[in-house]
């Protein structure tokens, strides 16, 4: 029964975004920050009437009342941790309080490598996590890790907020206890360096010390890429790349700005290898506590914050090359058709895509054709 509920309530949520993402510019964003822009409506377009807001629940109504903790290793100036503050907001306005939302971020809680765990035993209710933190539980999960599976931001969300995604959702949630409710978009990740350097193709990165985070589908991720790979959680990287731990790094646009990586960097190479999003799960004992009310609440708090985050992020990867190219760094393209055929080659030709489900990376392949430009 509670299975049918949750299908019952995702699919709406998912039906939403669904139509949100089919509004949204299809091109590839050319610099990713966890950002894109949404395409703009045609001005002489007849506005449809604006729908009226459901008003705050009466807390008397929805059960009794709930606290989510929500632990994320974001600074609280990323986008998707600010998201997560509108999250909180549409929650406790339309439940009149009767669900109350505290969040912790720079890692105040729990480091990038403990998040996933845990929001599992319980320690915290929520979390923001990718697909790579959830690999070690669910090994299929790799699949998501791949770089260039996805090919824009048009194909990642209606993957992931789709039928495919509440499948993978689902299973993620029987297999390790915590469920994600939906994908937020971070922005397509880029190569910066802390030298002057052009990432043209995959030889160029050999012999550089990229920091990935410290998970092995992260990791494999770098070596897809042609580097070497090394492990440093997100909340060190600054002061990793500061004293020349590291030479580079990999991350969206966005995050490279609100971290301030550009001020310990002099490079950035548009790679758009991984067409990167965030899911907000919450722990299985937790959502099943939740009357269906207070469910359908939060999943409208989910879609306020995947609203916030996929606008903001798109709008970003419009305007942050110039930005960073205003504080000095070099801005260049990469071969990426070269990049795309050698890091998928990488991925099927070794022991990692075992475990894939081949007919769901179809699907997912499928899905792409209707957003190939």
């Amino acid at each position: 029964m509670k299975k049918k509920v949750l299908a019952t309530l995702l699919a709406s949520v998912m039906a939403v975004s669904l139509l949100a993402g089919c509004g949204s510019q299809s091109e590839e964003p050319a610099a990713p920050a966890e950002t894109e822009a949404p395409a703009e409506e045609d001005a002489s377009a007849e506005e449809p009437a604006a729908e009226e807001e459901a008003p705050a629940a009466d807390a008397g109504d929805l059960g009794d009342p709930v606290t989510l903790t929500v632990t994320l290793t974001a600074v609280s100036t990323d986008t998707h941790a600010q998201a997560m503050q509108k999250f909180k907001e549409k929650v406790e306005e339309l439940s009149g309080g009767n669900i109350s939302v505290e969040v912790y971020t720079d890692a105040q809680l729990f480091s990038q490598e403990e998040e996933v765990a845990a929001v599992v035993m319980g320690d915290a209710d929520m979390t923001l996590t990718s697909a790579s933190w959830l690999t070690t539980g669910s090994p299929w999960v790799s699949m998501f890790t791949a770089g260039y599976l996805f090919n824009s931001y048009d194909h990642m969300t209606t993957t992931l907020n789709g039928e495919v995604g509440q499948e993978v959702f689902q299973k993620v949630s029987d297999e390790q206890g915590l469920l994600p409710l939906g994908a937020w978009y971070l922005g397509s990740r880029e190569i910066s360096l802390s030298e002057d350097k052009a990432v043209k193709t995959p030889d160029d990165l050999k012999g550089v010390n990229l920091r990935m985070p410290n998970s092995e589908a992260w990791l494999f991720l770098g070596e897809a890429l042609g580097a070497n790979p090394t492990p440093i959680s997100f909340s060190e990287l600054y002061l990793a790349l500061q004293t020349g731990t590291v030479d580079g790094q990999d991350n969206p646009l966005g995050s490279v700005e609100s971290a301030k990586f550009y001020e310990v960097q002099k490079s950035i190479t548009i790679t758009n290898h991984l067409v990167d999003s965030v899911w907000p799960a919450i722990n299985n004992d937790k959502w099943a506590s939740l009357t269906d009310a207070q469910k359908d609440i939060v999943l409208q708090g989910i879609e306020a914050g995947r609203e916030y985050c996929d606008s903001t992020n798109l709008q970003k990867e419009d305007e942050l090359v110039a930005f960073f190219e205003e504080q000095g760094l070099s801005v260049y393209d990469a071969d990426i058709p070269a990049f795309q055929e050698h890091v998928l080659d990488y991925y099927l030709n070794n022991d990692i895509s075992k475990d894939w489900d081949m007919d769901m990376y179809d699907k997912v392949a499928e899905i792409g054709k209707e957003f190939v430009k």
